[in-house]
């Protein structure tokens, strides 16, 4: 059995290992070694990792840490949060984009939770990166958070984009746009402690071929070890709980979402 965290941060381990930010969430972690933690994931039957970069320096760091790492490939992008900074990112962005191991671009997308950026300069960002996905053909790793409504008319203003809403919990509505744009769902520790009808509903009932299985490590812990720092290891606990509420076995869960996985990103 084997399965694919698709979309975590596990790279920016190495900064709190280091002490270039003693502060961040990973030193908090149980081990933040992140070879102590690789080896804990293939002890729970996690073969391969995808690093998501949210900045310039950290897509740079999520390459680096990808090319020493055998199970870990790499996603370079500007987060909506970010998206201030990208007439300076973009040029390293797309020279990261043809370096070895990376197989996505993310996560990017928009974000109107918070107003880190403004929404001009998200959706300027938004169609900068989708650009550079298409010249590279690559799929895209997508954040979107409140902002559906602005997000649909940008990604239809292009052809044969490929990707995943990473970390859905929207609506009905926007899944089955999603579903007819050929996109596919990240399902992670939302999923084992929401209180909402829908979304639980929604991780039964969508097609398995449609599910990736993510962490987004080091946040979003499942709902069984809340209260600690998330880690790769920890998708296999996600799977589990899939399996149960649709009444599956895990062995499949975790075929079906690793092919699913594999085929997005190119990976055989």
């Amino acid at each position: 059995m084997e399965i694919f965290d698709s979309h975590c941060h596990i790279h920016e381990a190495e900064v709190a290992l280091f002490g270039d930010e003693p502060e961040h969430m990973w030193s908090r972690a149980q081990d933040p070694d992140p070879k102590v933690m690789l080896e804990r994931a293939k002890a729970q039957a996690v073969t391969r990792i995808l690093c998501v970069g949210t900045t310039a320096a950290d897509s740079q760091r999520a390459v680096n840490f990808a090319q020493k790492y055998g199970q870990c490939w790499a996603a370079v992008g500007l987060h909506p949060h970010e998206a201030k900074d990208a007439n300076a990112a973009l040029p390293l962005l797309k020279l990261l984009a043809a370096q070895p191991k990376v197989v996505a671009i993310g996560e990017i997308g928009l974000d109107y939770f918070y107003a880190h950026s403004t929404k001009e300069q998200q959706i300027a960002a938004l169609h900068d990166q989708i650009q550079l996905a298409l010249e590279c053909n690559l799929p895209i790793s997508f954040h979107v958070r409140e902002a559906f409504d602005d997000f649909w008319p940008v990604f239809d203003s292009y052809q044969n984009v490929r990707g995943v809403l990473h970390s859905f919990t929207d609506s009905p509505k926007n899944y089955e746009k999603a579903l007819e744009r050929g996109l596919l769902i990240g399902l992670n520790g939302i999923v084992t402690f929401t209180k909402n009808d829908w979304q639980l509903q929604l991780a039964k009932e969508l097609p398995l071929q449609k599910i990736l299985l993510e962490t987004d490590a080091p946040y979003l812990t499942p709902r069984s070890i809340r209260g600690t720092i998330n880690e790769p290891a920890n998708v296999r606990l996600v799977a589990e709980f899939l399996a149960d509420l649709r009444n599956d076995s895990l062995q499949n869960i975790a075929r079906h979402t690793t092919q699913n996985a594999n085929k997005l990103f190119g990976l055989g």
